[in-house]
């Protein structure tokens, strides 16, 4: 009979589920990094009037538009800084049609690999200096909603949100996420209204269960805002809708497809309207083309359709998009295309008159 020590064990332990991992670092707590970098009393009332606003709109008690338009993804905190000082006298000047919204990513789904975002790695060097990248994007979204703008961000997974969460207005769960039961979970959580985009297939009921989902009470693993593994415990959250972004079978922006999608969410016991992603597969991803796709619905809108309550648009200070290798244009995507800042302000002006039909 052999007798080991339980050093000995645990040693043991450690090379069999840790044959994969390369190494743990440890990050600050949420609390830590909200701390050096807080949101005042007036920042905080600013989110919280943002994300009242978004919701009277969504639930169709507020006949604004919701306009959610920016960055693909964040990849330069100072020409996304630009960005935001440039929308941010149209969303004033609009404000009584549209409730416009900076899209402000910064995490990326990967279809297989590439770059992840400005939270993995903010110097595009393949450093993953996540640290740095979690105190470069909070710092951005007190610049941001200091200038007046409501943000809106995707989240991709269930830890960073701890850290920008206080900040941002409207989320998002894409497409490869809607059908997740941890980020349904992490939703149902949230402060402020989501949106689940349909599958990248098209399919729209795995969104609209999602949106089901997360108005649901959940208890899941999670940690606090010290950073230690907690049972996280929620009360649902009420405000998610539907986002229609097409998919491998096509774009679903057209008038049928949007009636269809409405009776899906009005038979799941939810507000009859949706959003659509002027981007994806609704342009084919072409730049060019979600101006059209946005034109075409604002026609739409001014002729009397109902039921569409807010639009998305991928938008940056440069049109198209470059490789994250060598020197980078100023403002210009390093992930999906984008359209530049002049067809955005065309695109933007063109909405407002139409609801104003």
């Amino acid at each position: 009979m052999t007798i080991t020590s339980p050093a000995a064990d645990v040693a043991e332990a450690h090379t069999i589920s840790d044959r994969r991992i390369v190494s743990f670092r440890p990050v600050p707590p949420p609390a830590q990094i909200l701390a050096e970098l807080p949101l005042d009393r007036d920042g905080a009332a600013a989110v919280q009037r943002h994300r009242d606003e978004i919701t009277e709109i969504l639930a169709g008690r507020d006949d604004r538009l919701l306009v959610v338009v920016g960055p693909c993804s964040v990849h330069d905190p100072a020409a996304a800084l630009d960005y935001a000082h440039r929308l941010a006298p149209l969303a004033d000047a609009y404000a009584d049609r549209l409730k416009i919204v900076m899209r402000v990513y910064f995490e990326k789904p990967r279809t297989t690999v590439g770059w992840k975002g400005l939270i993995n790695d903010p110097g595009m060097d393949g450093t993953y200096d996540v640290e740095r990248g979690l105190r470069t994007a909070r710092a951005l979204l007190l610049d941001i909603g200091a200038i007046g703008l409501a943000v809106g961000c995707e989240f991709l997974e269930p830890t960073s949100p701890q850290y920008i969460a206080d900040t941002v207005a409207w989320g998002a769960i894409g497409a490869r996420t809607t059908e997740s039961q941890i980020h349904r979970q992490l939703a149902s959580g949230l402060s402020m209204p989501v949106g689940f985009k349909n599958g990248t297939d098209g399919n729209v009921q795995p969104a609209v269960d999602g949106v089901r989902a997360a108005a649901a009470q959940h208890v899941f693993f999670g940690i606090d805002d010290l950073g230690r593994g907690a049972i996280v415990e929620t009360a649902g959250n009420p405000d998610c809708h539907l986002i229609l972004r097409g998919g491998s079978s096509g774009p679903n922006y057209d008038a049928p497809s949007v009636a269809e999608a409405i009776e899906g969410v009005v038979a799941a016991g939810l507000p009859g309207n949706v959003m659509i992603d002027c981007s994806h597969a609704n342009s084919g991803k072409d730049h060019v083309r979600q101006a059209v796709v946005a034109d075409e619905i604002a026609a739409r809108i001014a002729a009397g359709e109902r039921g569409i309550s807010g639009l998305m648009l991928e938008s940056f200070l440069v049109a198209g998009a470059q490789p994250v290798s060598g020197h980078l244009v100023y403002g210009q995507s390093v992930t999906d295309s984008c359209m530049d800042f002049t067809t955005t302000a065309g695109v933007l002006g063109r909405l407002h008159d139409a609801k104003a039909q």
